[in-house]
């Protein structure tokens, strides 16, 4: 099935995460989403409210990050974060598991971790980031399966600020790790639209990225391409189509 730039926007988390952005850039990236109706932005913490307020009315849900970039914080300021930005109006949560006590095998402090994000959360939505780069597969499956337990909606390749982000391998790894109540997203180097399609062919169902505008307005350029195509196609040739090179 062809995915059109309306369909590709809906799966979209637009990241507005960089610490150095000002509060003008902000604003035109708030604005570029509002645009391209991409499904949501995923915004610095201090940046939730204001976010809100900027979109409020336009369809784009505002998201932010927990225990960002690095998973170390405490699991009590995790939940604080949490209760902040739900309190500032944030739909949806990203949190980083804690990465080191992921790699030393401690799953029942990493599933905790998350479930008392997901309890806090309440009916809201929490993304658990694993930040693959740092991960054996085996300790993606092990991540995937604390998230689930735990209660996320989501589970999350990267942070975009290590030093690799989603690949097919991984995401076809944690599609197949979880369940079909949870779901994957796709973030980290997700740059380009023949990307996006790749990872979403292998499970990936939300996509974080930067590089929005440039990967809708692709996409908008291929539905106008295909249109074109397709006004431009004669009965006769159909016809043709559908006939020539039969075996029945």
């Amino acid at each position: 099935m062809t995915l059109d730039a309306p369909a590709i926007a809906a799966m979209i988390d637009h990241a507005i995460l960089r610490p150095e952005l000002t509060r003008a850039q902000l604003d035109a990236d708030l604005a570029m989403a509002e645009r391209h109706r991409v499904f949501s932005v995923c915004v610095r913490p201090s940046d939730v409210a204001h976010a809100v307020s900027a979109l409020a009315g336009s369809g784009v849900a505002v998201g932010t990050v927990l225990g960002f970039p690095h998973g170390t914080t405490s699991t009590a300021a995790k939940v604080a974060e949490a209760r902040q930005a739900l309190a500032d109006g944030a739909a949806e949560l990203d949190m980083v598991l804690n990465i080191g006590r992921l790699r030393s095998g401690l799953l029942d402090d990493v599933e905790a971790d998350i479930a008392a994000v997901v309890g806090a959360a309440g009916d809201r939505v929490v993304k658990v980031i694993l930040e693959t780069a740092f991960l054996t597969g085996d300790e993606i499956v092990a991540g995937c399966h604390a998230a689930e337990a735990a209660g996320a909606a989501f589970v999350k390749t990267s942070t975009g600020f290590a030093g690799g982000g989603a690949t097919a391998e991984h995401v076809a790894l944690m599609r197949a790790s979880v369940g079909s109540s949870v779901q994957v997203k796709a973030s980290g180097g997700v740059r380009d639209l023949d990307t996006l399609l790749t990872l979403h062919e292998l499970g990936a169902t939300r996509f974080g990225t930067s590089a929005s505008a440039v990967i809708l307005e692709d996409a908008a350029a291929r539905d106008a391409g295909r249109r074109r195509g397709s006004s431009r196609t004669r009965p006769s040739d159909s016809v043709a189509a559908r006939t020539d090179g039969a075996s029945y």
